[in-house]
């Protein structure tokens, strides 16, 4: 059994919704290895029991989720496999999920946070939350994470925000379809639970038939493409790039490839 204070996602359950808090707010609810473990074993018990009609992710602290564990990357690189390899896991844990997943987001989110926030049926974020793809700027690319993402953003948009890794705030985030609705901070648990209210109204089997009508075309094998873009992400994160760019990061320096560094 877990202790209580390596407990890095917390689960309570309530009229029928499971709400799973990422709870590591000392790393920003990075990603690490643990926390994904344990986000994708609780997901799994939601799965299975017939009391939870909807899943709720949401977050401890005032980050939602800053991406990948950088630190935890660095300590891996000699052993040969990086934390991003079990992304694709969670993505397709999440958008697989035979229930509504409603992503409630009151603060910022980073890279791979983003992609959590993409696999979710529904996204509500408060106006002020900030978002950024800033894998370029620590030499990798936003591989796996664009299975989820990129069928839900704007081509235009994506190309730009990919590119540039620039920031962007809530109402942004809804106009290029990453969230269902950006709103008012004060505003935000009040929505999550009209939607919630909304989805425990629908029929566990209509619903899970429905998620699978939207999930993707027909004959797409979304494990199979996320295994390609997982190889292809842990190329960029063990290249030198990727080496210096999260050297840089964690020593808050610019990478040497930034003119003038």
């Amino acid at each position: 059994m877990t202790a209580a204070a390596d407990t890095l996602v917390r689960v309570s359950t309530a009229a029928g919704v499971t709400t799973l808090t990422l709870d590591s707010p000392r790393n920003r609810n990075a990603l690490s290895t643990p926390l994904m473990t344990q986000l994708l074993a609780a997901l799994a018990d939601a799965v299975t029991d017939d009391t939870v009609r909807v899943v709720v992710l949401s977050h401890n602290g005032p980050v939602f989720c800053s991406g990948a564990d950088l630190k935890e990357t660095a300590a891996a690189f000699d052993s040969g496999s990086v934390p991003a390899g079990m992304l694709g896991d969670v993505l397709a844990a999440v958008a697989e999920c035979p229930k509504p997943v409603l992503a409630r987001i009151a603060g910022p989110a980073r890279a791979g946070g983003l992609g959590l926030i993409a696999a979710a049926d529904i996204a509500l974020c408060a106006r002020e939350a900030t978002f950024a793809f800033t894998e370029v700027r620590i030499g990798v690319i936003p591989a796996v994470i664009s299975a989820t993402v990129l069928p839900r953003l704007q081509p235009r948009a994506a190309a730009e925000l990919y590119l540039t890794g620039e920031t962007f705030d809530g109402e942004r985030a809804e106009r290029i379809g990453l969230v269902s609705r950006a709103v008012p901070a004060d505003e935000l648990d009040a929505a999550v639970a009209d939607y919630c209210a909304a989805l425990v109204r629908g029929a566990p089997g209509a619903l899970a038939g429905t998620k699978e009508l939207l999930s993707r075309p027909a004959g797409a094998d979304l494990r199979a493409e996320l295994a390609r873009l997982g190889a292809l992400s842990t190329g960029y994160f063990r290249s030198e790039e990727g080496r210096e760019g999260i050297l840089a990061f964690r020593e808050k320096r610019p990478a040497r490839w930034v003119p003038g560094a």
